[in-house]
């Protein structure tokens, strides 16, 4: 093979220069063939009127609350608080206040439990229709469920799931994971505040408020139950007994009573007959402190429930009207128009014939 033949198999050089000669030839190209991009024009265009036509509208509600739980603050927290400064976050590393305590809120509303607790909340006076029915309903997913019903009708989901079929249960579930997925978020704008917002995106205004309070306001709950699950069972248990240590107590007051006034007639020749009042008032001592200390043990446990007890306050709460979401027709259509010129443009380039060039402009 001589040296002009190897020199042509090696491949061209590449410089900057070749690369705007290239880049230029393919806009020559493109210009040449102007008039085809009129019909994907016109096509995308009416891709984003239809597109923003078909889409629904939906709403979006906000609620900003904070958590405040005094026990799981402290050193840990000072200390999470000034590596913060430099940049660090331990406070996940030192879980210094439990379970349910800082980011773990944010998974705890994204719960499957509590947004079905939610969702089967009323939408308005009738117990019977329910927040999961408003929702089945917009989103159209009652008509899509009935081929699976033996007579044809929508699924309802009343508040008490003890009656459930299989169908319902599916449907619910299928709703709450809807929501997990697209109509629901939890986030946390600051780190280092104990602030948290919650956003649901529905297509029914009142739908999405319900949703987001009733949803804060369940999670509410079962988050101060699980906290101070241990210290409230303590508090019952100890409610109970002194009851039960205050009604022996009084009966034995009663008992001691009536033996110191049959001690007033005994004839004093018999030693013994002072015996029986003198247990009914040792019973009576040792009853009375023991229910002091029970009483005491009482109070100081519902003071540390009082303590243990967190507060989760809610700040902000959008009004109506909501947040509308919609795709505006002139901007649809222009971005759309544009994606597919712009793809047209790269298959014109790819699909010329090799060798083709432009003709001079």
């Amino acid at each position: 093979m001589d040296e002009k033949n190897y020199n042509n198999l090696n491949e061209e050089e590449y410089t900057f220069r070749n690369a705007l000669l290239n880049r230029w030839t393919d806009i020559q190209y493109l210009w040449q063939n102007k008039f085809k991009f009129i019909p994907i024009a016109i096509v995308g265009a009416l891709l984003g009127l239809f597109l923003a036509w078909y889409r629904p509208v939906t709403y979006t509600s906000r609620v900003t609350f904070v958590v405040d739980d005094s026990k799981s603050g402290g050193g840990g927290s000072m200390l999470s608080a000034l590596a913060g400064q430099f940049g660090f976050d331990i406070g996940g590393m030192m879980n210094t206040g439990g379970v349910l305590a800082g980011d773990n809120v944010q998974q705890l509303l994204k719960s499957e439990k509590l947004i079905k607790e939610a969702l089967l909340t009323p939408y308005d006076t009738s117990k019977n229709y329910t927040l999961a029915d408003k929702y089945a309903e917009v989103s159209k997913l009652k008509k899509k469920w009935t081929k699976y019903t033996a007579d044809n009708n929508e699924v309802n989901f009343p508040w008490d799931r003890s009656n459930y079929s299989r169908l319902q249960d599916s449907l619910l579930q299928d709703i709450a994971l809807r929501i997990i997925r697209e109509d629901f978020s939890i986030t946390k704008p600051d780190k280092k505040l104990t602030f948290f917002e919650a956003n649901a995106t529905m297509r029914d205004e009142k739908l999405s408020q319900l949703f987001c309070t009733r949803l804060i306001q369940t999670s509410t709950n079962f988050y101060i139950q699980t906290k101070t699950k241990k210290l409230r069972n303590s508090v019952a248990l100890l409610e109970k007994r002194s009851d039960s240590i205050e009604r022996v107590l009084n009966r034995k007051t009663y008992s001691a009573s009536a033996a110191n006034k049959i001690m007033l007639d005994a004839n004093p020749a018999y030693p013994t007959s002072n015996v029986s009042g003198e247990l009914q008032s040792r019973d009576k001592i040792v009853l009375s402190t023991i229910y002091t200390e029970v009483v005491k043990n009482l109070e100081a446990s519902k003071t540390m429930l009082m303590q243990e007890t967190p507060t989760i306050q809610i700040v902000d709460v959008s009004e109506y009207p909501l947040q509308k979401n919609r795709l505006k027709y002139l901007k649809t259509a222009g971005i759309t128009v544009a994606v597919a010129m712009l793809f047209f443009a790269i298959f014109l380039v790819l699909t010329r014939k090799q060798g083709e060039r432009p003709l001079a402009i």
